[in-house]
């Protein structure tokens, strides 16, 4: 990622199970928590919690891999 923090790989991994999972808008953020802890991502439910900035940068821009 640009700028903000460095992603860890696992967290990558996870958003995109989620995104994969069609169940929620991945910009309801409170909502992507509640599916992550469900799924047993505990990474991703806290690195929205810590760097909310650069999950939303994440999920407009990506990361520039595909």
């Amino acid at each position: 990622m640009k700028g903000g923090v460095n992603m860890d790989e696992k967290v990558r991994e996870q958003i995109l199970a989620v995104r994969d999972s069609g169940e929620t808008n991945m910009l309801d953020t409170r909502m992507v928590q509640v599916i992550a802890n469900r799924m047993g991502f505990f990474e991703l439910v806290c690195f929205i919690q810590d760097h909310k900035s650069d999950y939303v940068n994440f999920i407009f821009h990506g990361d520039g891999r595909d």
